[in-house]
């Protein structure tokens, strides 16, 4: 059937009118789109900064958490913009919103477990049970805090030997913060012989004690009887001292009574000689 060249001029027109409209249309909606991503990536930016700057004028407030934050705003105002660029297109944005949130759910079922240690790694910043450089004891982890991270904390214990644990972990359960209060009270017992003169030992530990420097005067050491057996009695000698000195002070002043208990004659009872076996007396 031969085409009319009226009829094919008419449709090719309609068509190039109709092109030119969405031309237009989606011009103006490319021009508004690349505004809408200049003037968000700009905003997000300015809030981002303004969020991290805000936080750091609150005292005490952990860089960890300023940039976590102040990411979070930052994202938050990007997606926003990426949103409201498919709306430009036509794109239904409800459907968008819907599908982010489903996603979003399943996201934190599927990582529920890293959730909860991000949870606690931001209650741990902002509460500050422990800095870097304590030493700290919580559950069967102990060692000194090198890293606090929004995952994990990294640790080092006495060994030397490297510790990441999960922050949920250590949320959960007690801490004993063995740096934080400054000072640390120690014992140190010693046992003599129940023949020796008790007040002259405990008089010794005193004036080893006050010839410490490392020693606190307030509260000042004590010394006391601490067990009594059948021939032997244990002498205690108590005392406050930095954290940062208590172990060398507790290893110092333990050698030193020995010493000094040796000098004055206050004899130390060893322990009684094993008997030998049935089979060993026979041979």
């Amino acid at each position: 059937m031969p085409t009319d060249p009226q009829n094919a001029f008419l449709t090719v027109q309609a068509g190039l009118a109709q092109l030119s409209t969405l031309i237009v249309s989606y011009s103006f909606s490319a021009i508004g789109a690349v505004i809408l991503l200049v003037v968000g990536h700009v905003v997000a930016g300015l809030a981002e900064r303004s969020i991290f700057a805000g936080l750091g004028h609150i005292h005490g407030f952990d860089a960890t958490l300023r940039h976590f934050f102040s990411r979070i705003v930052r994202y938050a105002i990007l997606i926003l913009v990426t949103i409201m660029v498919l709306g430009q297109f036509g794109v239904q944005t409800a459907s968008i919103i819907a599908a982010i949130g489903a996603i979003g759910l399943a996201i934190g079922l599927a990582l529920q477990g890293t959730l909860q240690n991000i949870a606690a790694g931001i209650m741990l910043l902002a509460l500050r049970p422990f800095r870097i450089g304590e030493s700290v004891e919580v559950g069967s982890i102990a060692g000194t805090i090198e890293e606090i991270g929004l995952f994990a904390t990294k640790l080092r214990t006495a060994e030397g030997i490297y510790v990441l644990a999960p922050n949920s972990t250590l949320w959960n359960q007690p801490v004993r913060n063995f740096t934080r209060n400054g000072v640390r009270r120690s014992d140190i017992t010693l046992s003599i012989g129940s023949w020796n003169d008790i007040d002259r030992a405990q008089k010794t530990l005193l004036a080893i004690a006050a010839a410490e420097r490392r020693v606190k005067h307030d509260p000042a050491p004590i010394a006391f009887v601490a067990t009594l057996g059948e021939s032997t009695v244990s002498i205690s000698l108590r005392y406050w001292t930095s954290s940062a000195n208590f172990f060398a002070t507790q290893t110092d002043l333990t050698k030193r009574a020995k010493q000094e208990f040796d000098s004055e004659g206050i004899s130390i009872p060893l322990p009684p000689p094993e008997t030998p076996a049935p089979e060993a007396r026979r041979q």
